[in-house]
């Protein structure tokens, strides 16, 4: 089968997993009368927290990413790997982690109290943006931080050798750079937001801070007004669409400088408050990532020696779940890293994962038991919602290839195949693993469609927690919520390692 096959096959495989369960979906509503005033307050909550949460986020990624990129020091890999954990990290983990670290009785209020300082507040919209930008953070990080390794060391040399200085550096090298990718991260990290639901549900504090994500599962899950969540979802899915495709718009992908991958020093990083400021950018960004997560192992380390067997089954689930969707996704991903692919994929962050549940399961449901395929279910759901995060991390790096390598491709005479496994895999390891661990992590962490319609022989590690912790057996959730954390975190590292690379990469 040729290429442009295999990229059609997955390109109408995706089209129909929206078409069709958001058909079934409405198919089976009824007439809908309109937006509620608290429809409107929904709406426009989303778009406020959504914007916030984006532009914070990216806004300390820049710095953030540019101060990994050019120092070198003892344990920066791993910190780069770390710095990847709250995004992967399961959200209601997360969740109880910034809790432990900002709620009422966290250790920070603990800290500051003594001191006559007011008590922070963790609910409401501030709670949101600091859980959002807790998760996307590092996602916007390692984005703009491949940007930064990706551009030639010769264009440093040579700057260098013209007597150029820091702000000509910029202008003429990085900025470019940052012009390119931060646009596609905002967007990217914007939709992420518009589907906000765990975040929403636990730290919002209220109608006035609900998100169309939550509004839609309350509609499902208590009124089973399945016309209200039909019509809440598109214009989740009109929102979402329209921000990519505009940042899309003014996306461009120019052809990247040649190097021949060598290392050189950053003359324009020299100067003690230069390494300063860098120091103080990673410092402060670790302590506020990591200590949530060190909360979260503290408080589990205890219940890990009393976890059933019901635990082990549930991660053994929870494993291949993961594994069926990192390979689905990539089979998705690889034939559809260009432009258009990616305009195709936003719908998988664009589009409810409840609403994508719901409607394969009316689907399926004249067919065979959905429960039955709930795992299955799950896996094809959990592929789809990563696919815009892969095409994102893929597409760059996909284009420069086809771009630089093109005419190589056709003076050898290379076919199809021959190209993909000679060329385009070897050249594109780095992102592959980068989105294939994520997708893996995600996958491993997701607590959506199962939580709906799984039963307990069927369950996964996340909906085991909750099982735990609904009754009141707060030391094994713990447990078993490291053991997930764990789970995660392994999974990433173990697709990702390809793609940790210093400086001198």
């Amino acid at each position: 089968m040729a290429p442009r096959a295999v990229s059609i096959i997955a390109a109408l495989s995706v089209i129909g997993l929206v078409i069709g369960p958001v058909t079934a979906v409405v198919l089976r509503a009824e007439a809908f009368s309109g937006f509620r005033p608290a429809d409107w307050q929904a709406f426009r909550f989303t778009l406020v927290q959504a914007t916030l949460s984006a532009l914070l986020s990216v806004a300390f990624a820049v710095p953030l990413a540019r101060a990994l990129a050019r120092r070198d020091f003892i344990g920066r890999g791993l910190l780069v790997a770390l710095l990847g954990a709250p995004f992967i990290l399961p959200v209601i983990v997360a969740v109880l982690g910034l809790l432990a670290v900002f709620g009422q009785t966290g250790v920070l209020n603990r800290a500051l109290s003594p001191l006559g300082v007011p008590e922070l507040q963790i609910y409401g919209l501030q709670g949101v943006l600091v859980a959002h930008v807790f998760f996307n953070l590092p996602l916007a990080t390692r984005l703009i931080l491949q940007g930064w390794l990706g551009i030639p060391a010769e264009q440093f040399r040579l700057a260098a050798t013209l007597g150029m200085g820091r702000r000509a550096m910029w202008r003429c090298i990085e900025w470019p750079m940052l012009r390119r990718l931060v646009p596609g991260a905002f967007a990217v990290i914007f939709v992420i937001c518009l589907s906000s639901f765990a975040v929403a549900l636990t730290l919002g504090g209220g109608p006035r801070a609900t998100t169309l994500e939550l509004a839609i599962y309350q509609s499902m899950r208590f009124d089973f007004d399945l016309a209200r969540a039909g019509v809440l979802g598109v214009v989740q899915i009109g929102l979402a669409l329209s921000a990519g495709l505009i940042a899309l718009r003014v996306t461009s992908v120019p052809v990247a400088a040649k190097g021949l991958d060598r290392h050189a020093p950053r003359w324009d990083t020299a100067g003690r408050m230069m390494v300063l400021v860098d120091a103080a950018w990673i410092v402060l960004a670790a302590l506020f990532l990591l200590t949530p997560l060190a909360m979260v192992v503290l408080n589990g380390v205890a219940g890990l020696s009393d976890l059933g067997t019901s635990v082990w089954q549930s991660a053994g689930h929870s494993i291949l779940v993961a594994l069926g969707s990192t390979a689905l996704c990539l089979l998705w991903a690889l034939p559809l890293a260009t432009r258009w692919g990616e305009w195709l994929g936003l719908s998988g962050i664009a589009l409810s994962p409840l609403v994508l549940g719901i409607g394969l399961f009316l689907i399926v449901r004249p067919f065979a038991n959905p429960f039955d395929l709930a795992l299955y279910v799950t896996a094809t759901v959990n592929a789809f919602v990563s696919l815009p995060f892969v095409l994102r991390i893929l597409r760059p790096e996909a284009e420069t290839i086809r771009a630089e390598y093109g005419r190589l491709r056709g003076a050898l005479g290379l076919s199809g195949w021959a190209w993909l496994w000679w060329v385009f895999l070897p050249r594109l390891k780095r992102p592959l693993g980068f989105g294939a661990g994520l997708t893996a992590a995600l996958s491993m962490g997701d607590l959506g469609v199962i939580a709906l319609f799984a039963d307990p022989d069927r369950a996964t590690l996340p909906l085991k927690v909750y099982q735990l912790m609904g009754a009141y057996r707060m030391d094994q959730a713990a447990g078993a919520a490291l053991l997930l954390l764990l789970l995660s975190l392994g999974m990433f590292w173990l697709f990702d390692r390809g793609g940790r690379v210093g400086p001198a990469a």
